[in-house]
């Protein structure tokens, strides 16, 4: 039993986190602390006023732990790992997090590459952002590779050049064929120094040379390659012109303000790379009623540079926030060097800011209808859903669906819905290994007891290696599990669970003659549903993403089960002397003209093979 009083006693005059739970013992809330006995002490003091949102919170605690640190620093980082880890509910929180793309230039290769990245590695590469348009990087990265000749190729050089035969952007004028030697590895660096220039932000060379390109191929009468040239020309003024100077000093700096009001917020963030504004995003956070500004920037800087791999040198604030010189450390440690958090005061700073706070208002008062919307779509569908079924929780949900064609290759597929949304990053495949013939209940039992035997195994493999719950890709099991049918589906998916000791609820989803929904089938009671509420609307969307996921799966092996060479029916070529053969040869013809010298001669081949492909080309019909 936990006694209140006796544990407050205990607590240490030290710093660490504390953390709160409730009845159901879920954590709702997650703070650090510089002395733990007094800020814990301070929610249960009658006198101690933090606002409605700590109120509600505190009257929902049944008990709390806490874990004792040797700093604040170390408070803070522990604080935001754990936040970020069981988003508690009382804690300011995104509501999504976001990965940002970069541009990498594998500088580190001898024949360097440009290529799309989320991540920021240490691997000797360059990289350039984080920017905010995905489609922009792209659209860069292509443009990059058209004007300076680049590889796209995954090809290891120098030490393949010259074993495959050229690709196609080399036929079209877009590469410059390092595969094949026909470029030195220092004119491809000069290439590449053109290409770092560009991001770098010195388009003038660019603009001069393809100019003077466009002029001499025009006066060549070349009209086809000057229109081209034409075109790459206005792709590149077009990307300067975006970029807006903001400052002379080329720093890397974020710009962040809030607009707020009692249960909305959102969080403007302008991206300052090498003096440029390359970009900017929004944030829509939680938050409760009389939440100050300070307290949302505080925990919204905590969350974003926690998840996020870059980290600039001056992050610029509309108002002071708490704890600035713990983050400031905090920060400077991740990013290996100083980081300034500061609060402008005048000048172009200032007008910054106050773009930022601009840009937060507008977007506050234009998406506060879109963002009910969305949530009445989503989570306001899931709680429809627990009013009908009687129950509460059900975050996550798990979906599957059966594919074949007359039993030809039966595939089943898993999706995965939380909070209302697909979570696309957890769906799973499977190609059934026992049931042939098309079987649905039999193929059905197997797809749930391989994914729920995997699911066991991976949570007794973490509990052995003392690893956190959201390691492993299986074993997060469901709140529901939402069948495509009646009465015979879930009968069958109640049969794996009871046949593994797992108790998690099903829900089936039921068709008329039409195969239209018609409501839902839970603890052997059909339950009718308005099929024009929201909840309705959540049934079809995981209902025809389960069919899409698998029809897709099944399409895609079909596909491949229809590639099919020639080559293949022959005893002794795989895949290996096969891809060696077209490539000596030009045709299936020529492989047929062949001597058996000249085949044994090919890469790979042995007198055997080469005898083999000879015979079964000139044998009697």
């Amino acid at each position: 039993m936990f006694d209140l009083q006796d544990e407050l006693s205990k607590l240490p005059d030290q710093p660490g986190v504390y953390i709160m739970h409730d009845k159901s013992d879920a954590i709702i809330y997650i703070g650090k602390a510089v002395s733990l006995r007094k800020r814990v002490h301070q929610y249960f003091q009658p006198s101690h006023d933090e606002g409605i949102k700590k109120k509600q919170m505190v009257e929902h605690i049944a008990w709390f732990e806490y874990v004792i640190t040797d700093s604040e620093l170390e408070a803070l980082i522990l604080e935001c790992n754990l936040i970020k880890e069981h988003r508690p509910k009382y804690n300011t929180m995104l509501r999504d997090d976001k990965t940002y793309p970069y541009i990498r230039v594998t500088v580190n290769e001898a024949y360097p590459r440009i290529l799309f990245s989320r991540e920021l590695k240490k691997d000797r590469s360059k990289y350039f952002g984080p920017y905010t348009s995905a489609g922009a990087v792209k659209d860069t990265i292509e443009l990059l590779n058209k004007i300076y000749h680049l590889r796209t190729c995954n090809r290891r050089l120098p030490e393949d050049t010259g074993k495959d035969r050229p690709c196609l952007n080399y036929h079209i004028h877009q590469c410059a064929a390092p595969c094949q030697g026909y470029i030195s590895r220092e004119e491809y660096r000069k290439q590449v120094d053109g290409a770092l220039e560009f991001l770098n932000g010195n388009y003038a060379p660019v603009i001069r040379d393809l100019t003077t390109r466009m002029t001499e191929a025009s006066d060549a009468m070349e009209f086809e390659k000057a229109i081209e040239i034409r075109e790459l020309l206005n792709s590149v003024k077009q990307i300067a012109q975006k970029q807006k100077i903001t400052n002379s000093d080329a720093e890397d700096r974020d710009i962040i303000a809030i607009a707020n009001d009692d249960i909305d917020a959102v969080v403007s963030v302008f991206f300052v790379r090498s003096g440029k504004i390359i970009g900017r995003d929004h944030f829509h956070v939680r938050v409760g009623t009389e939440e100050e500004k300070s307290k949302i920037l505080t925990d919204f800087v905590k969350q974003f540079y926690s998840g996020t791999p870059f980290i600039p040198r001056e992050i610029m604030l509309q108002e002071s926030i708490d704890d600035m010189e713990v983050l400031e450390e905090w920060l400077s440690s991740k990013r290996g060097r100083k980081v300034n958090i500061c609060i402008p005061q005048k000048g172009m700073k200032e007008r910054l800011v106050e773009l930022a706070a601009k840009n937060s208002d507008m977007i506050l008062s234009h998406d506060k209808e879109k963002i009910k919307r969305e949530e009445s779509r989503t989570i306001g569908a899931v709680k429809e859903l627990e009013s009908i079924l009687g129950l509460k929780g059900l975050n996550r949900m798990e979906a599957y669906d059966i594919s074949n064609i007359n039993g030809f290759e039966t595939v089943g597929s898993m999706i995965v819905f939380e909070k209302g949304k697909a979570k696309r990053s957890d769906y799973r495949k499977f190609k059934l290994k026992t049931i042939t013939g098309p079987d649905d209940y039999a193929s059905m039992h197997e797809v749930l007891t391989r994914r729920f035997q995997h699911g066991l195994r991976e949570q007794e493999e973490l509990k052995e290696r003392n690893l956190p719950e959201n390691t492993g890709s299986f074993n997060r099991f469901p709140d529901i599990i939402l069948m495509d049918g009646g009465r015979g589906q879930v009968n069958i998916c109640l049969q794996v669970l009871e046949e593994l000791h797992i108790n998690i609820p099903v829900c089936g989803m039921v068709k008329d003659d039409n195969h239209n929904t018609r409501g839902l089938y839970y603890n052997n009671v059909e339950l009718p549903i308005d099929r024009h509420s929201e909840g309705f609307k959540l049934i079809t969307r995981i209902q025809d993403e389960a069919h899409r996921f698998a029809i897709e799966f099944h399409r895609s092996l079909r596909s491949k089960s229809q590639v099919h060479s020639v080559l293949d029916d022959i005893e002794g070529i795989g895949p290996a002397r096969r891809k060696a053969l077209m490539r000596s040869f030009a045709s299936i013809e020529d492989i047929r003209n062949a001597s058996v010298e000249e085949l044994a001669a090919v890469d790979t081949m042995n007198a055997l093979a080469a005898e083999a492909v000879y015979q079964f080309f000139h044998k009697p019909d």
